[in-house]
């Protein structure tokens, strides 16, 4: 069934009743436009209708009774900005057509014109109004669109610089304004940079179906986003525009490599045992020995004792530290599931300093410790004992060697945190997506197993551990738990 088409709403302005009848006789009578038609004998009554109806096209008379029909045009569209204005009159000059249009009149109509000349140029006018309304139709559902779209949506020009980007772009990116900045430098991560460039490139040059997946920085504390771009070029805009519309997609990432690490450590764990027990006796009985060379050592004495000494150390040393590397691989391939109980923070934390107090002095180290009372969490106490400790071990490192500031706090009650905060060259925003992952380690002689095995522990206790930077420029790691409203017994 083919629609109707809708009616033109024709507004005619003329105080010649005879005329206003004729031109009525023809507007409604014509098949090809279907048209309502309402008229008004001046212009005040025009300017009225208009207000309240709003009309299609409006057939107006040069001469009326209050004001002239050219100043009525502008008047007309601005009571009604979508509706055409056809001027009528019997004494055009080239001054009062120019006039006219300058006014926003759609077309100057000399009397007498035949009836067909009259609904050529109606049914002219009629079709351009449609076409505006179509227009901004559209436009309004484009709007809609890009400002409720789940993803973000950008616009770049050739220079490189943001020329449109949607409420979601400017939820993720802190609020930050985005029209006028260049794109790169903005929101794009080092790392990322030559990649969308290149992208950006293939898009202007027409390519299709580019994908592009990049580092997004959304503000000075939190860490960057991984965005999966799809770039399309505007083909033929000399302003070389190219939209991006982008799909965070970094919670998906982040589940890839937990699924990965998780079958790491499922196949660590299989392993762990017959590992832990063809390591280790080789270890003892190479600490044996050393220890009876030291002894050897001492007994025989001579100008060679003192570098002999030393070089058992630095071998002792190496052992101790295979050790340490074979104690975290196991407790990180196969840990014991926590024991909750109701755990005071603040107390725990000043046993995990009382046992790294003086460590630290030694190394210049000054611990400034903000430990508040009765904030408790329902927590395993020895995990969460070797969470404080390697992120201690972490902050140490991180000072080491000339020395520094740890800050130590403890709040919440109703959520629970402590954090552990230093003074020293803090974490680059690039690895802070993967600072938690096993054997990712910025220490040269660090194993990476100290921050994946707080990560494990803080996540079997149903909290969360992030980093974020200092007030002093140095890593800040925060630990927040889960409250614990029961009486604290550890």
């Amino acid at each position: 069934m083919t629609p109707r088409a809708p009616k033109a709403r024709i507004l005619i302005v003329d105080d010649n009743a005879a005329l206003v009848a004729n031109l009525r006789d023809i507007l409604e009578g014509a098949r090809e436009l279907p048209a309502e038609v309402a008229t008004a004998h001046d212009g005040r009554s025009g300017i009225e209708h208009a207000s309240a109806r709003g009309f299609d096209v409006a057939v107006v008379d040069v001469k009326l009774p209050d004001m002239s029909g050219v100043d009525l045009v502008r008047r007309l569209r601005e009571a009604n900005p979508r509706g055409e204005v056809v001027l009528v009159t019997g004494f055009a000059t080239v001054d009062s057509a120019i006039a006219a249009l300058e006014a926003g009149a759609f077309a100057f109509l000399l009397k007498s014109f035949r009836p067909e000349e009259l609904l050529r140029t109606v049914a002219q006018a009629f079709a351009k109004a449609e076409l505006v309304r179509a227009r901004e139709e559209l436009e309004a559902r484009q709007r809609a669109l890009i400002e409720t779209a789940g993803v973000l949506i950008v616009g770049v020009d050739r220079d490189g610089r943001i020329v449109l980007s949607n409420p979601k772009t400017t939820e993720l990116t802190a609020g930050r304004p985005a029209e006028g900045h260049p794109y790169l430098s903005r929101w794009i991560g080092e790392d990322s940079r030559e990649r969308i460039e290149l992208g950006l490139s293939r898009a202007r040059s027409g390519e299709r179906g580019l994908s592009v997946e990049a580092t997004l920085l959304v503000g000075d504390d939190a860490p960057p986003r991984r965005i999966e771009w799809q770039l399309s070029g505007v083909p033929g805009d000399p302003s070389g525009l190219v939209y991006g519309i982008g799909v965070d997609v970094t919670e998906r990432r982040a589940l890839e490599r937990r699924a990965a690490e998780a079958e790491a450590l499922s196949a660590m764990s299989s392993i762990a045992l017959g590992l832990a027990h063809e390591i280790r006796n080789p270890l003892n009985a190479a600490v044996l020995q050393l220890h009876l060379l030291a002894r050897g050592i001492e007994r025989q004495g001579g100008a060679e004792a003192g570098p002999m000494r030393e070089r058992v150390r630095v071998v002792e040393t190496e052992i101790m530290r295979l050790e340490r590397l074979l104690t975290e691989f196991l407790e990180l391939a196969r840990p014991r599931g926590p024991q909750f109980d109701a755990v005071d923070l603040g107390r725990l934390g000043e046993q995990v300093l009382a046992l790294e107090a003086e460590a630290m002095r030694a190394e210049g180290i000054t611990l400034v410790a903000e430990l508040s009372e009765g904030v408790v969490a329902s927590a395993d106490a020895e995990k969460l004992k070797q969470v404080w400790l390697n992120l201690l071990a972490n902050a140490r490192a991180a000072l080491s060697p000339g020395g520094g500031t740890v800050w130590v706090r403890v709040s919440g009650g109703d959520a629970p945190r402590f954090e552990i905060e230093d003074d020293g060259p803090g974490v680059d925003p690039s690895v802070r997506e993967t600072l938690f992952d096993a054997f990712v380690t910025t220490k040269p002689a660090g194993t990476g197993l100290g921050l994946a095995i707080v990560h494990k522990i803080v996540q079997q206790h149903g909290g969360r551990v992030t980093v974020a930077t200092g007030q002093a420029g140095g890593a800040r790691l925060i630990v927040e738990l889960q409250p614990d409203r029961g009486r604290p017994r550890r």
